[in-house]
């Protein structure tokens, strides 16, 4: 079976599969944007999942990876959201692919299309943490738990 070209022909039913699973997530952010906004996420990392099997080459994945990463990081988007619509993609593919692939080319289909959603995943959460340690984190800001202790005394406290 040529795995490229089965990705290709399942492509509709892969992305409508996968957007179904986004929606069963209830993610914040998909829910916001809306089903076919998230169907054309899914739908183009599906494209570059095939480009990058095509051209044995994983760099189309990674920069993609990158760029979604700091657009949704910076949109307010969790790490757990983005990276559900990768694995929801790739749950997808390898459903299809263990009832249709010849038994003989399944580890090896299987692993690559692993191998290139892996790439991805691996990029948006390093580009992720990146981000996430240059924003300095609110503290808690503590003296409204302790608003009137100046004015009482320790020993005030105990008294009836």
């Amino acid at each position: 079976m040529d795995l490229v070209g089965h990705l290709r022909a399942q492509s509709t039913t892969l992305v409508d599969e996968a957007t179904a699973a986004v929606a069963r997530a209830e993610l914040t952010h998909y829910v916001r944007h809306g089903e076919e906004v998230t169907r054309e996420h899914l739908r183009t990392l599906l494209e570059l999942t095939i480009l990058c099997l095509e051209q044995r080459q994983l760099a189309p994945m990674v920069e993609h990876a990158e760029q979604i990463a700091r657009e949704r990081f910076a949109a307010g988007f969790g790490l757990e959201e983005v990276q559900t619509a990768f694995n929801v993609l790739e749950e997808a593919a390898w459903l299809h692919l263990v009832h249709e692939a010849p038994t003989d080319e399944l580890a090896q289909d299987l692993g690559l299309v692993a191998t290139v959603l892996g790439a991805g995943k691996d990029q948006l959460a390093r580009t992720y943490v990146s981000l996430a340690s240059h924003h300095q984190a609110p503290s808690l800001d503590m003296r409204a738990l302790f608003d009137g202790v100046a004015t009482h005394s320790i020993a005030n406290a105990h008294t009836p």
